[in-house]
């Protein structure tokens, strides 16, 4: 463990002298692994596997990170999005996190710009520290010598039972990440920060963000500004209002597949803390 810490220092100090003015952009590309099963005689073995690839679909992202020594807005990148391919006109919205996230580390606090249900919401709160465990690994990500952390928790999903009920199930969860101290700032994508150096590369349940490009110090300076539009909630108050609403999606969806009308219902599952 000495070696790695050892290791770390060479490679910050080697690099401290950039953090002055350090700027940059960070494409991150996100895929999860999808396991969600609707047990419905409705809904048949095609339909399950049509599911599927929407879920799939809609977890594969692309986001930019753009930051400096002390603040950081992380964008989901706009794509098109593809037609329903569900006969039934059945679709799932997942709900899995922030439209654009904003962190300022020296104040310790977060801005997340967050629409759902038609609403923009504006989530502003203090950053949650996690207490990270060094590990003395390394491998390489692309250019950059990268080193290895955990953290472990509990986070909670939302799953469907076999009478359409939505149940929420606690897990216990590990997150292993990769950072670089050649970049030397303690950021990273979507709420993950707090180590000597880029967060390349998270591995968060059966979350993945892997960073797929890096421009330091471009010739154009970065502009980083705070999401200003929307209403004002704190996180635990967002997190009440997303879970009545997801509630009432729910038992609109088992009202209509109850009288046989469900073409065109659109159910909201949670994933994730």
């Amino acid at each position: 463990m000495q070696k790695h810490y050892l290791s770390a220092l060479l490679l910050l100090f080697s690099t401290i002298g950039l953090a002055q003015n350090f700027q940059g952009v960070a494409t991150y590309k996100s895929h999860r692994k999808v396991d969600l099963k609707l047990d419905d005689k409705n809904v048949n073995e095609e339909m399950q596997e049509q599911i599927q690839a929407q879920l799939r679909r809609q977890f594969q992202q692309e986001y930019t990170l753009t930051f400096n020594k002390n603040e950081s807005l992380y964008k989901q990148e706009e794509k098109l999005e593809a037609p329903n391919p569900i006969q039934s006109g059945m679709q799932i919205k997942i709900s899995q996190g922030s439209d654009i996230m904003y962190k300022n580390l020296k104040e310790n606090r977060y801005t997340n710009k967050n629409e759902i249900f038609g609403k923009v919401f504006l989530i502003k709160d203090s950053l949650n520290k996690r207490k990270w465990k060094l590990v003395n690994e390394t491998k390489n990500i692309g250019d950059y010598t990268c080193f290895k952390a955990e953290f472990s928790d509990d986070y909670t999903t939302q799953t469907l039972t076999s009478d359409g009920e939505v149940e929420e199930v606690t897990k216990p969860r590990t997150t292993t990440i990769w950072y670089t101290p050649q970049i030397p700032i303690n950021n990273g994508p979507a709420d993950y920060f707090g180590l000597p150096g880029l967060i390349l590369e998270v591995n968060d349940g059966d979350l993945t963000l892997v960073c797929s490009k890096i421009v330091l110090n471009p010739k154009e300076e970065v502009q980083i500004t705070e999401p200003t539009k929307g209403k004002e909630v704190s996180q635990e108050e967002f997190d009440e209002i997303r879970d009545k609403k997801s509630e009432e999606m729910m038992e609109q969806f088992r009202s209509r597949r109850g009288s046989g009308d469900g073409d065109g219902d659109r159910v909201m599952i949670r994933i994730g803390g």
